[in-house]
């Protein structure tokens, strides 16, 4: 049996009197990307926000590796905290340091590295994501697919076993999106990471996914989980395969 290192359960979220999430659940399998889909406002990054522990639900449950995030002590969450990488929708580099200065800041808060170490740490996670060379540059200076790839190198610093990533590839053009596929495949492979992806590129979903839950707004929740090639032609639900096939919703 496949190893649960996400499990969601029975997930409320709620906004005043707007219910987004209702009784939301799902795993999340050890090594697998699971991609996170769905039409606009449906609540794909709300979600990712409450699995990372950066908003806390009205009810429902958050297990990382058996610790629910929800309802634990401050030691345990901080615990779990370092286990995983977040790159967020817009990269949340830091527009006043260098690329390396944005990678040193959890280097240097979390590891104790002396500072010919963390230099040496943060070449190694810039060269991961084809970043070398760009240490001194500000983010203004660099591409938006640059600022992505210097994101997830920030991710990638301390280590983590579980990435989570807001729309990688949103806002770039075909050929950058492709190889921030690429790359988020090699590190999956590579590392055996277990990844969550948010997105609604359809090219970066057949090309990364092994699995994905699609959200919808009307249903506050998940109406299809599986394989995407599959549900494109098979889902028994006539909005997933519009959303599959680029086709508009006539109900």
């Amino acid at each position: 049996m496949r190893e649960a290192r996400i499990q969601v359960r029975d997930m409320v979220v709620r906004f005043g009197d707007n219910l987004v999430l209702d009784r939301v659940g799902f795993d999340v399998f050890r090594g697998e990307i699971l991609v996170v889909l769905g039409g606009s406002g449906c609540g794909k990054s709300t979600l990712l926000r409450h699995v990372t522990g950066l908003a806390t639900p009205e009810s429902g449950t958050v297990l990382i590796d058996g610790v629910d995030i929800t309802r634990c002590g401050d030691k345990d969450f901080h615990r779990i905290l370092r286990k995983f990488g977040v790159l967020f929708q817009s990269s949340g580099l830091f527009g006043s340091m260098t690329v390396a200065e944005n990678l040193a800041v959890p280097i240097l808060e979390y590891t104790g590295l002396d500072e010919e170490a963390a230099c040496e740490l943060i070449r190694m996670k810039l060269r991961q994501v084809n970043l070398q060379g760009f240490e001194n540059h500000m983010p203004h200076e660099i591409s938006g697919g640059m600022k992505k790839r210097a994101g997830l190198a920030r991710a990638l610093a301390l280590n983590p076993e579980i990435l989570f990533l807001d729309e990688p590839t949103a806002g770039l053009d075909p050929v950058t999106a492709a190889e921030i596929d690429e790359l988020i495949i090699r590190i999956n492979r590579y590392n055996h990471m277990t990844m969550v992806i948010v997105t609604h590129e359809l090219s970066s979903i057949f090309a990364v996914a092994h699995r994905i839950i699609m959200l919808d707004k009307s249903a506050r929740g998940i109406i299809a989980e599986g394989d995407p090639v599959f549900l494109k032609d098979h889902s028994p639900d006539e909005r997933v395969r519009n959303f599959f096939n680029r086709k508009a919703n006539t109900a």
